[in-house]
């Protein structure tokens, strides 16, 4: 193996580096260092993100690295880039919100350089055992993050039940893999689709392996059954983990989703659609209706989370090539709007934790009228409302789903999308509405955090901006599809 064989991993690489340099900085400054080494880590990721592009940017189709391990292609460079937005987000959101509490730095942010270097494996794994390794760094990461207030204890229950629910799903889908080298004898997904075009039918324990692999795969996209970790780390985990784990890792997962079922498994695909399709239903139909009932902005965003992975999955189902680069418009504007809507719960301040409490909202739009009008974008994006991108993401794969036949699953959808209006508008009727002087009510403080701020503007503009015009995102989502065996 050549040096030059390296050079299309200079981007994970520096990452990894990176991530050393700030858990050692971290230890000398401690509390004090928390703003310099936020700037450093997203600096990194920044410089990250030119070194991606400029190695994914020449590249016209897949290129094959480290033993055919990896892939580099414009796939990879779409959600690479994804992750890497979402990371800086999240560190920048972070900064103020650890001085508050206390809280070093130095971990922190180099927990979220080491998650999204696993995610970066994710997105351009090309074997099973690669994309497997790549998600286990992404999820240990995770967990330590997820229970990093470690003297709270809704952090330390969160992180408890994410991690062992998490190793169930990973032997699930390390026993799925099992079963794949056992009947096939190759993990490479190139492999895998040739010898399943060979095969005149499958057998028995391949299916199997499949199915299994798929419901790992379900665990991680939080997808009805395998979602019950989800309200409790979302509520539990700081509110600027909660946001990077709504989004990054989701999209990482679905990048996985779409490595391994688009390309290694698309021959098999009459096996595992119709497990995709009760998925989608199912967890569309529970996440709306669960968050109904919840009183806990966090917990709530955490059934709105599982929703959008329902409609997430409409775009594997579909099978397509709308599906598939609907889907990746559809994670891309979700990762702004959920992203958002998390740096609101940050500024709002109560009784020492973020904003917990729909009520905490009362009368939100008379004392900071700015701010309530944000929310009330992310609000009505997560909804699907036009002219906002979220209506945006759910009109392509939506007519993805159509184009591919599947009515009853898009009817759903848009039932669901419309109860989903309930409880988005819960917290729009306590902005507009209420005057915080109601019983129960304890309307909290806005508080001032530039940095915090900064990027919820950049979430704003962006999912404005998108809803509006589209057009160079669907560009870059189609481009990014066509690297997937289904063009």
């Amino acid at each position: 193996m050549t040096l030059a064989q390296f050079v299309p991993f200079l981007p994970e690489i520096f990452l990894a580096t990176a991530g050393f340099a700030v858990l050692l900085l971290g230890i000398p400054l401690g509390r004090d260092g928390v703003r310099p080494l936020s700037l450093f880590g997203a600096a990194s990721l920044g410089i990250t993100g030119i070194l991606v592009w400029l190695v994914g940017r020449p590249i016209d189709g897949p290129v094959t690295i480290l033993g055919d391990m990896l892939v580099v292609d414009q796939m990879a460079v779409f959600f690479k880039i994804l992750v890497l937005v979402a990371g800086a987000v999240a560190i920048f959101m972070a900064a103020g919100y650890l001085e508050r509490f206390g809280y070093g730095g130095g971990e922190y942010v180099s927990l979220i350089l080491f998650a999204t270097l696993g995610m970066f494996v994710m997105a351009s794994g090309a074997n099973l055992v690669s994309l497997y390794v790549g998600l286990e760094l992404m999820a240990l990461s995770v967990y330590v993050l997820v229970g990093y207030f470690k003297l709270e204890l809704k952090s330390n229950e969160g992180a408890v039940k994410y991690f062992v629910l998490g190793a169930a799903s990973s032997a699930i889908l390390l026993y799925g893999i099992s079963l794949i080298y056992g009947s096939l004898g190759t993990l490479d997904l190139q492999e895998i689709r040739d010898s399943l075009i060979a095969l005149p039918t499958a057998n028995p324990m391949l299916v199997l392996g499949m199915v299994l692999v798929s419901f790992g795969m379900l665990f991680k996209v939080a997808a009805v059954p395998f979602h019950v970790w989800t309200p409790d780390a979302y509520e539990g985990a700081p509110t600027p983990v909660t946001a990077f784990i709504s989004v990054a890792p989701k999209a990482a997962a679905f990048a996985m989703f779409m490595r391994i079922f688009f390309d290694a498994f698309a021959p098999g695909v009459e096996h595992w659609r119709i497990v995709l399709w009760v998925a989608s239903a199912a967890t569309m139909i529970y996440g709306n209706v669960a968050a109904l009932t919840q009183d806990n902005v966090k917990r709530m965003l955490a059934y709105s989370s599982i929703a959008h992975a329902g409609y997430a999955l409409m775009g594997l189902v579909a099978f397509t090539e709308m599906g598939a680069w609907a889907l990746l418009m559809y994670m891309l504007v979700y990762a702004f709007m959920n992203l958002g809507a998390f740096g609101f719960v940050i500024l709002l301040e109560s009784k020492g934790f973020a904003g917990e409490k729909i009520v905490d909202y009362a009368g939100l739009a008379r004392r900071h009228p700015g701010a309530a009008l944000g929310m009330l974008i992310f609000m009505l994006a997560l909804a699907g409302i036009p002219p906002t991108a979220g209506f945006m993401g759910k009109l392509y794969l939506f007519a993805a789903a159509v184009e591919g036949g599947y009515v009853l699953l898009t009817l759903i959808a848009v039932i669901m999308s419309a109860v989903s209006l309930y409880y988005y508008f819960r917290i729009v009727v306590q902005m507009y509405l209420q005057d915080g002087n109601e019983e129960g009510a304890e309307p909290a403080e806005l508080l001032r955090d530039r940095w915090t701020e900064a990027m919820i503007a950049v979430c704003i503009v962006a999912t404005m901006v998108i809803g509006v015009w589209p057009r160079p995102i669907v560009g870059w989502a189609k481009s990014a599809a066509g690297a997937l065996g289904i063009m």
